[in-house]
């Protein structure tokens, strides 16, 4: 398919989205909001006076809900890419991998979080099962960043595809949290390959 059909294909998509529209009416700058209220509705995961961490968290709307919802929290977004500012949110420009980043932040934050959220995922290339692996690497290195930087009764979300490596990254998962569950919130398009696992409690 050509990319300028594509892209016209993408356009007419998104004028259909009701969480598109409904993003527009609410001020939040993309529809994956929804995804994250979905999520807390379910699991109840999200509480006021807490430390939570948004990693690729441009352009922001995790992050916006987290600052308007929970405003007595401590909200860290770090994201290679500058985004635009929110109130009460410390932004990090920078590779959440990278080690100088990890040290930054937890002499900013100086004890645990509360919440680990991650709703990146690479660019897809068509292939399903590349794409699939290739965010989840991603996943697999947000959860090990997870293990260091969560309390004990910590909770972490990630963006994860069905596919290849979607097993192990659940069986590791499960070595590392006491609770696990795998959910795909409604606000997920039923074509999306995507879900998302829900970790809680450090073992």
């Amino acid at each position: 398919m050509k990319k300028n059909k594509v892209s016209k294909n993408w356009i007419i998509r998104q004028k259909r989205d009701i969480y598109v529209r409904q993003s527009h009416v609410d001020g939040f700058r993309s529809r994956a909001v929804y995804k994250l209220k979905q999520i807390d509705q379910k699991f109840k995961i999200l509480k006021n006076n807490s430390i939570f961490i948004d990693l690729g968290a441009a352009p922001g709307s995790w992050s916006q809900y987290l600052a308007e919802k929970f405003n007595k929290s401590q909200i860290y977004s770090i994201d290679i890419k500058k985004m635009e500012d929110i109130k009460n949110v410390h932004q990090i420009i920078g590779d959440f991998t990278d080690s100088k980043v990890q040290k930054d932040l937890k002499k900013l934050i100086n004890t645990k979080a509360d919440v680990v959220l991650s709703d990146m995922a690479e660019n897809t290339t068509g292939n399903k099962n590349v794409d699939a692996i290739v965010t989840g690497e991603l996943c697999k290195s947000a959860m090990d960043f997870a293990g260091e930087i969560l309390s004990k009764n910590g909770v972490f979300v990630s963006k994860i595809f069905m596919g290849l490596s979607f097993n192990e990254i659940v069986a590791e998962a499960k070595s590392i949290f006491k609770e696990t569950h795998v959910y795909k919130p409604l606000s997920s398009r039923k074509e999306s390959k995507e879900s998302f696992i829900i970790c809680k409690i450090l073992r």
